[in-house]
């Protein structure tokens, strides 16, 4: 458990690098995430900038937003891919950055649906914000805050999806027990994360994370299925879909609050 000052730091560092992403994008640039965006086999994938997480999207997923919201994406996955989204459901993103995921969604599920964006980066909602108002979205609601405390009311969401950011947080389970709070009965959570081999102490873990940016440590398989499972999801499954660094995976994570 992750003590309130070490909360904090991780949370600095975090937010640091994500402003500085939304920078880069703002005069231009193209942000590198790594080698997590890296993956043949991931669903979405396709050929893109290198470094960015954009080639984890197909063409016509790309061409759905506004550029500088295809350019901010640092995933390693494309939970769009799992989450199943249908017409008039309320979707969660937890770490929205620049809206990527968001706007997709918003366009999945409809006029009737909606859409929430949950980021603690100022400057990643400013430019969702603006990706949002150039895409014309109107279902679409960016939220500052911590994906530790979710500002929403209990029972308010069908879906959680959420691309490369659970892994960062300094307090998973209260990201878990967060989602199935607001998750309403038979609602899912369709994630893309970063989990380390089971068999890798929290050193070496650390160690190998680090140049890919999982500041706080990826947790392991059999970590992630037990948070789950004690925050109260049932149905999980977890599925590697690339290795982005010796012992470390990129991974799509479903789970049910039933």
């Amino acid at each position: 458990m992750t003590n309130p000052a070490e909360l904090d730091q991780i949370r600095e560092r975090v937010r640091a690098r994500y402003a500085q992403a939304a920078v880069t994008v703002a005069v231009g640039g193209v942000p590198s995430c790594g080698d997590t965006c890296v993956g043949a086999d991931e669903p979405g994938t396709g050929a893109d900038e290198p470094g960015s997480g954009a080639g984890l999207y197909s063409a016509s997923e790309q061409g759905e937003v506004p550029a500088d919201a295809v350019t901010a994406s640092l995933g390693c996955g494309n939970p769009l891919a799992v989450a199943g989204l249908r017409d008039g459901e309320t979707v969660l993103d937890l770490g929205s950055g620049g809206g990527l995921d968001v706007l997709l969604s918003a366009r999945r599920v409809g006029p009737a649906g909606k859409a929430y964006g949950l980021d603690m980066t100022e400057e990643m909602l400013s430019l969702a914000r603006a990706n949002a108002a150039r895409a014309g979205a109107a279902n679409v609601e960016f939220l500052p805050g911590h994906i530790e405390a979710i500002p929403l009311p209990d029972s308010s969401v069908d879906v959680i999806i959420s691309n490369c950011v659970i892994n960062l947080s300094g307090d998973k389970a209260a990201v878990f027990a967060e989602s199935f709070r607001v998750l309403r009965a038979g609602g899912r959570l369709g994630v893309s994360d970063i989990l380390a081999e089971d068999h890798l102490t929290p050193a070496e873990r650390a160690e190998r994370g680090g140049p890919i940016g999982c500041i706080a440590g990826a947790p392991s398989f059999v970590e992630y299925h037990d948070g789950l499972t004690e925050a109260g999801f049932t149905g999980i499954s977890i599925s590697p879909t690339h290795e982005v660094a010796t012992g470390l995976h990129a991974a799509i994570i479903r789970a049910v609050k039933a």
